[in-house]
């Protein structure tokens, strides 16, 4: 039956095939009218879906192909050797593969994909916040001369200002060094006073002892001036002591007028112009006193 159907089949062809189709004139149209919106878009082919978009089953195409093969291996239109084997076996391999493993293939790749695309993104994202810190930083550095020009304007004044300084330093200075050194001097002379005031009431002291114990009369003097300061009759200038110490220190300036070579007094400025050198030099002051006090100008 299949032999008979193909050769009839085959038959058909051949009658068929002298034959041409009939001619069809085309007409075209031609108009100057603006091409409307509705017509500028391609209209889409429906797809009906089936067998070649024909709406009927796929499952027509296996007598299609059957009744197809038949006469393309008869004729030997179709040969059937190890080539087309191995095409029909690599056809169906890949036929297997795509509908059976495609999804898992198309799963791994997506997946790698994703992950390559969440990398790079992640790699945007870190790019992009690095040029957005850099554009801030940029963006405030942007009155750096304005910042610059103010800072140059500050030194400047803060150069005259202490040039200013420097020409009045030197004199407070100068000034400050010579009120300690006054001050050095008041306090050895009170210290040279307080000494001198402390050995000559000793040496009074010691003198009007002497007197009143070799003398009767200056010790029933001075008690009888004591009852009396006790009676309370005792009168203005009648003290034996004091007059004794009075005329103690009279004589004692005497003395002192007659005998005065001015050695003590030298001796005295000696240690005070050592005393005020040796504080000079630690503190590095402007002057130093000579042997007789008079200061030098070191600077």
């Amino acid at each position: 039956m299949l032999r008979i159907a193909s050769n009839s089949i085959s038959k058909g062809v051949a009658r068929a095939a002298p034959r041409s189709f009939p001619r069809v004139t085309p007409h075209i149209g031609f108009h100057a009218s603006s091409r409307k919106e509705e017509e500028s878009k391609a209209v889409e082919p429906v797809s009906k879906g089936g067998l070649f978009g024909t709406g009927l089953s796929e499952w027509f195409a296996l007598p299609v192909g059957i009744t197809a093969a038949v006469p393309l291996i008869k004729y030997e239109w179709l040969v059937v050797n190890e080539e087309t084997q191995l095409l029909a076996v690599f056809i169906a391999f890949c036929v297997t593969f795509y509908t059976q493993g495609g999804d898992a293939v198309y799963k791994a790749m997506d997946e790698t994909a994703k992950t390559i695309l969440k990398e790079h993104t992640e790699a945007e994202d870190k790019v992009i916040a690095a040029m957005e810190k850099k554009l801030e930083f940029l963006k405030a550095n942007s009155n750096m001369v304005d910042d610059f020009e103010a800072i140059n304007k500050i030194r400047e004044e803060a150069y005259v200002n202490l040039n200013k300084a420097g020409k009045v330093k030197p004199q407070h200075d100068f000034k400050a060094q010579m009120e300690k050194a006054i001050a050095i001097i008041v306090q050895e002379e009170q210290n040279v006073a307080e000494k001198a005031k402390t050995a000559l009431m000793e040496e009074a002291t010691a003198a009007v002892t002497a007197e009143f114990g070799s003398s009767k009369e200056l010790q029933k003097a001075a008690l009888d001036s004591a009852i009396a300061k006790i009676k309370g009759t005792a009168k203005a200038g009648e003290d034996p002591v004091q007059a004794t110490f009075i005329q103690f220190f009279k004589n004692k300036a005497a003395d002192a007028a007659k005998s005065d070579d001015g050695s003590e007094a030298a001796a005295q400025r000696a240690a005070l112009v050592h005393k005020l050198n040796a504080t000079a030099k630690n503190e590095g002051f402007f002057f130093q006193l000579d042997a007789n006090g008079q200061p030098k100008m070191v600077v």
